[in-house]
């Protein structure tokens, strides 16, 4: 289940994702309003200890879903960590393609740069 809460700038929308009632991860929404560049994505972040029992799944094909078919969107991105493929699986199985390698994306809890994987989903390969 998605509980709708205040998002960050630019964010068009911040969920809390609960499973029976506790609160197990966030998840946000964003779009480009840009008319010759609209698109929307996604960001979701699961507690560990919920990772790997298809709560991403559902809560990024739901969240997919609500973009395509309500928001209008044509393409939803998604640009998780490089290295994180536990993450990448997850989205694949939405139907999520590889796009390309953002590089030095993201910085680190240390200070380094981290790689991102862009990857989007267009309307038609929504399931």
């Amino acid at each position: 289940m998605l509980e709708k809460v205040k998002g960050e700038e630019g964010v068009l929308a911040a969920f809390a994702v609960e499973h029976e009632g506790e609160v197990v991860g966030l998840a946000e929404i964003w779009e480009q309003p840009e008319p010759d560049y609209r698109h929307a994505g996604i960001d979701l972040f699961l507690g560990s200890a919920w990772q790997g029992r298809g709560l991403g799944t559902d809560t990024v094909r739901t969240l997919a879903r609500h973009l395509v078919r309500d928001r209008g969107h044509h393409r939803v991105t998604i640009d998780p960590a490089v290295e994180n493929e536990q993450a990448i699986r997850c989205y694949e199985r939405v139907g999520f393609k590889r796009v390309g390698v953002l590089r030095r994306y993201e910085r680190a809890g240390d200070g380094t740069w981290r790689d991102g994987l862009l990857l989007d989903l267009l309307a038609e390969e929504l399931g």
